[in-house]
């Protein structure tokens, strides 16, 4: 090689790892910091072409300008309404939650009515489609995997119907969530000839111009119908086995978790889903108004109990997602954990905290909370099966009890209860990803019999689960340790 060439190469070299030092950690979390200079400065070739694809967690350009404006929309909106609804009581710690969650999406706390949780796959999917049935006005639907097959045909069906009576019927489904499963193809060719309007979020398709960061998606979860009736959680629009007969042979099928709620909280749900609908068509559905309806400008009260045993429930809708800078259902969880006093039930199936959340949690337990975990015996991805699984040494030293899930079943559930008085029911799951890369939507209920029901949920689970001891865990194979870092640190790279 010329000897022109070879020091051009050294000093090109050199100023990409000096510009590395300067530019990765900036505003960053410091472990995936670490793993991207790792990644940079000692095998560049393979490190520097990945972070240009893949280094930047935000969205930027429209969609960044397009969700600032909605948060805008929003604060003006609802200035004079209260962080908590009247009538409901929550402790200071509480509150200063939900002014956090306020500050960080300009969504308050707001009434509603719990209606059901559903744990049961059919049933959920049940209870969907009579909602899209007695729909008289407009069907918001938002998922990120959508297939028309056997277990859906009920509902897309409903759908499909509701739009030729003339209901507005609007579809987001994620292109990459969704385009794998051979019933998409089936829900697109049907859709198109119908009144039903359907758009798909995060599109990639370079021949038209369309082309982003395949790893940033859509992952929320929810139906809105008629502006007060809801369900959200972790369900996909897919039968239980994702299509796989290999799955269903296996008996291996998804357990998860739908909220059904009515009120107010459902204007919440629609607005974040108009936001949605705007990025992906430019098309403005004027939500924002029945957003600021409702309760008097007077705030609820601050007793030194929190909502247990309150007949009023109250709801707070958490998006987040690359559009935000300040990772809402991050902060929203940390918290939530460092006001626990005595109990933590958390079900996540992709469980890969960052430091702060791991270091809350393990807090908690050395404080004497009493915090479960609960995971599938084994995830339906490789890398985050692994990657979890390297975290548990510190969780059980901690104190934390880690149940996992019965195999070949794929705990798919995302959900947290906090003592007696508070949950998370939603999208988000508990990891880099979800943090990082995923627009997520998570419900958090105060009060009423919603939070006595998630406790009905995670008792039926326990049943189902294994509980993991320290020894045990301590002596397995040292191959199984090294996989398990190896998926740790490349997890990071977000």
């Amino acid at each position: 090689m010329p000897e022109g060439l070879t020091s051009a190469i050294l000093i090109t070299e050199y100023a990409i790892k000096i510009l590395a030092l300067g530019m990765v950690p900036e505003n960053r979390q410091p472990g995936s910091s670490q793993a991207w200079l790792l990644a940079i400065l000692f095998i560049p070739v393979v490190g520097v072409p990945l972070f240009l694809l893949f280094g930047n967690p935000y969205i930027t350009g429209r969609r960044h300008v397009i969700q600032a404006q909605a948060n805008q929309l929003y604060e003006g909106a609802l200035k004079n309404r209260p962080t908590v609804p009247v009538g409901v009581r929550v402790a200071p710690g509480v509150h200063t939650i939900l002014e956090m969650n306020r500050k960080l999406t300009e969504i308050p706390c707001m009434s509603g009515e719990f209606v059901a949780l559903y744990s049961d796959y059919k049933q959920s999917l049940a209870a969907m489609t009579e909602a899209v049935r007695a729909a008289t006005d407009r069907v918001h639907i938002e998922f990120y995997a959508q297939s028309w097959d056997d277990e859906t045909d009920e509902f897309f069906t409903a759908a499909v119907e509701a739009a030729e009576r003339g209901v507005t019927v609007r579809v987001l489904a994620d292109h990459l969530g969704s385009g794998k499963y051979k019933g998409f193809k089936v829900l697109r060719r049907r859709l198109r000839n119908t009144p039903v309007e359907f758009h798909l979020m995060l599109p990639i398709n370079p021949f038209v111009g369309r082309f982003r960061r395949p790893d940033l998606r859509n992952h929320r979860k929810m139906l809105m119908v008629d502006g007060d009736h809801g369900f959200v959680g972790s369900q996909n629009l897919i039968e239980r086995h994702y299509g796989s007969a290999r799955n269903a042979k296996l008996g291996r099928e998804w357990v998860d978790l739908m909220m059904e709620v009515r009120g107010e909280i459902v204007h919440s749900m629609d607005a974040v889903f108009a936001v949605d609908w705007y990025s992906e068509c430019g098309e403005i559905i004027e939500t924002v108004g029945e957003l600021a309806k409702g309760l008097p400008a007077t705030a609820g009260s601050m007793g030194g109990d929190p909502t247990a045993g309150d007949p009023v429930s109250a709801f707070q809708l958490v998006p987040s997602g690359p559009g935000y800078r300040t990772q809402p259902n991050l902060r929203m969880f940390t918290q939530l954990i460092s006001q626990a006093r005595e109990r933590l039930r958390i079900v996540s199936p992709y469980f890969v905290p960052d430091e702060a959340l791991l270091h809350a949690l393990t807090s908690a337990a050395y404080r004497g909370v009493e915090v479960e975990l609960f995971v599938p015996d084994k995830a339906d991805q490789f890398m985050v099966h692994h990657a979890q699984r390297s975290y548990f040494r510190a969780l059980l030293e901690a104190g934390v009890i880690i149940h996992r899930f019965r195999s070949p079943a794929v705990l798919h559930t995302k959900m947290m209860l906090v003592d007696d008085y508070g949950g998370i029911v939603g999208s988000s799951n508990m990891d880099l990803r979800s943090f990082n890369l995923n627009f997520e939507v998570s419900m958090l209920v105060l009060g009423g019999a919603a939070v006595a029901d998630l406790n009905d949920v995670v008792e039926r689970y326990l049943l189902e689960s294994s509980t993991l001891d320290l020894d045990t865990w301590m002596n397995r194979p040292w191959p199984g340790r090294y996989v398990d870092n190896v998926a740790r640190l490349t997890s990071a790279l977000q």
